[in-house]
């Protein structure tokens, strides 16, 4: 089956769908829409997805912050060749994150305030006190030493 067209249709065309499992909190919502805001191409490349009725299948959440970003038309994937069941599956399988992020690739090769702009959650690593070597020469002297057979303290 060929990929469906995407189209551009009146934001107010588009139904919500009262069935969605999922929601959005405040400060996601609020990053969602300056996302679409400093980004609307992205809409272009990943689309809302509606049944023949124009009820969303998959971009809930994309469209209420499309809707307070002040858009008027929205792209939009009728996936009208669905049956019921698998429209079903694609709401909850659209919104299922199977990977996990590589938080050693992002730590190196991108920048952390970039990531938080773009509304990804990264967490925070503690605060230590790094120690020069001359300071942890000392630290390891003051280290309890241990008879490796017995275990008893050593002087």
């Amino acid at each position: 089956m060929p990929t469906p067209a995407v189209q551009h249709v009146p934001i107010g065309s588009i139904k919500p769908n009262p069935s969605n499992p999922r929601t959005i909190r405040d400060e996601r919502f609020h990053k969602l829409v300056q996302s679409i805001k400093d980004f609307p191409e992205m809409l272009e490349l990943r689309p809302i997805v509606t049944d023949a009725d124009r009820v969303v299948l998959g971009g809930n959440m994309r469209l209420k912050a499309c809707k307070a970003a002040g858009l008027k038309t929205v792209p939009v994937v009728v996936a009208d060749h669905l049956t019921k069941s698998q429209r079903r599956e694609f709401i909850v399988k659209d919104n299922v994150g199977f990977g996990d992020w590589d938080w050693d690739a992002l730590a190196n090769e991108w920048d952390t305030g970039e990531l938080e702009a773009w509304g990804l959650e990264v967490p925070s690593v503690p605060e230590f006190d790094a120690v020069g070597i001359d300071e942890q020469s000392k630290l390891d002297e003051k280290a309890t030493k241990r008879c490796p057979s017995c275990n008893e303290i050593l002087p």
